[in-house]
């Protein structure tokens, strides 16, 4: 079975650590790059100003981590925007995105709203699948997105963009760890975003993706596909942990992801001994 081709390999993507600092993306949409780069974060935290234009309001999403550099250059693009914060909304719970809500929705005299309560905080609000939020002078959809974390959220803009969070990254895939990820549900998220046919995917980590968001959603599925049918083929092969399953499939990528590797690979062999395809007892796996 050949690996899935990336659409994005042929586009005109900035490289890594080329990300600008700020950038307007639509009238709708500034993103503002936190600098909190890594192997898992990519150029940094993706943080999104949404508003009309002519509102002097704007929500601020996944403000990211609370650090003073961040937040300076968040207010100051509210500021290129003559705009205020008129609402925090966090896509999930990782830290990378979170941790500032709650310190930032104080500071600005704005509510945060995400899935989970220990997010928005007791004066938070917990937003609800499918809510049409009327903020800014504009509507954000809620979009159920569970599989990244059992609380991911979309926000599906009037430009017909979505804030995708973690779902799906400007490069590479999202990792979907275990047990606190869930491979089923994210699929189904997948084809849930693929369903609202978006006109783009700002993504939270790495470049917005505009020239085919489609084929982006498409290849995300495939390459879930080819991981299980290389796990598969790894376990023919004799490969019986998951170290030696994470070894096999993931060998040319970077020793230092492979910790995360390992976490994918077991919420996906979760998949598969659902389906009876293989049996998992501790780190020992076999085919039935």
């Amino acid at each position: 079975m050949h690996a899935p081709a990336d659409p994005r390999v042929s586009w005109a993507l900035p490289a890594p650590g080329a990300l600008p600092r700020t950038a307007a993306l639509e009238p709708l949409v500034t993103r503002v790059l936190a600098p909190n780069p890594s192997g898992m974060t990519l150029d940094g935290t993706n943080t999104y100003l949404v508003g009309d234009p002519g509102s002097g309001q704007a929500v601020v999403v996944d403000p990211g981590p609370d650090d003073p550099a961040h937040l300076a250059a968040v207010e100051e693009a509210l500021a290129a925007r003559d705009a205020r914060c008129v609402a925090v909304l966090v896509t999930h719970h990782h830290g990378d995105h979170a941790e500032a809500a709650q310190p930032w929705g104080a500071r600005f005299g704005a509510p945060v709203a995400a899935a989970d309560v220990s997010v928005a905080g007791p004066r938070g609000r917990v937003l609800e699948p499918g809510e049409q939020l009327r903020l800014a002078g504009t509507t954000l959809g809620v979009v159920p997105t569970p599989g990244h974390t059992a609380d991911h959220l979309a926000f599906r803009l009037e430009s017909g963009a979505v804030l995708v969070g973690d779902h799906v990254l400007g490069r590479g895939t999202s990792v979907v760890t275990h047990p606190e990820g869930d491979v089923v549900a994210y699929l189904e998220s997948l084809r849930r975003v693929l369903d609202l046919g978006p006109s783009a995917l700002y993504c939270g980590h790495g470049p917005e993706l505009t020239e085919d968001p489609a084929a982006v959603l498409d290849y995300y599925l495939a390459h879930r596909v080819f991981r299980e049918a290389q796990l598969l083929a790894a376990l023919v092969r004799g490969a019986g942990t998951v170290d030696a399953l994470v070894a096999d499939v993931y060998a040319a990528v970077p020793q230092a992801l492979w910790p995360a590797a390992a976490e994918s690979t077991r919420a996906t062999l979760a998949k598969l001994a659902a389906e009876g395809h293989v049996e998992v007892d501790g780190d020992r796996v076999t085919l039935p």
